[in-house]
């Protein structure tokens, strides 16, 4: 279960620094069947603005082979940290977090949500449905009290 979540969260990772470098899903469809096709049929595409090293990472990341797939043992790019993309990056530094932030927004105060695209900020919350009940019942309500962080309203 651990390799096969190792699996996952490479392939999380790369749909992650897709959106940061690119701004977009790399995936798309209306609703989730189309999305889902989408993910299982289709290529990214890569702008050549991104760079040709952002393009070979991203591409080994969504490597359809999970046991290839960049940061997996068997990846023939070797480990994800010596990739040529993140050349240059001095993990012990990051690890021991003495890396200052690229970039730190101003904060006026806990509730500023001025840094947010007003299109997110006035939109409506909703809940997702939960289409499993039982799920709920069996999550253990201890499991994020180690948390660094916890909302003060909710103390």
């Amino acid at each position: 279960p651990i390799y096969t979540m190792k699996r996952l969260i490479f392939w999380s990772f790369g749909v992650l620094l897709y959106e940061m470098l690119i701004g977009q899903s790399p995936f798309h469809g209306e609703g989730e069947d189309e999305l889902f096709d989408s993910i299982l049929n289709e290529r990214p595409y890569f702008p050549k603005s991104i760079g040709k090293e952002a393009a070979k990472c991203l591409s080994a990341l969504f490597d359809r082979n999970p046991n290839t797939r960049l940061g997996m043992p068997e990846c023939p790019d070797g480990p994800i940290r010596t990739h040529s993309f993140f050349r240059g990056v001095d993990w012990k530094r990051y690890e021991a977090r003495q890396m200052p932030p690229p970039f730190k927004p101003s904060v006026k105060s806990p509730n500023d949500i001025s840094n947010f695209d007003d299109d997110f900020t006035q939109e409506k919350p909703t809940l997702t449905p939960i289409a499993d009940k039982t799920l709920l019942a069996s999550i253990d309500p201890e499991a994020f009290l180690n948390f660094s962080y916890t909302n003060p309203e909710f103390r």
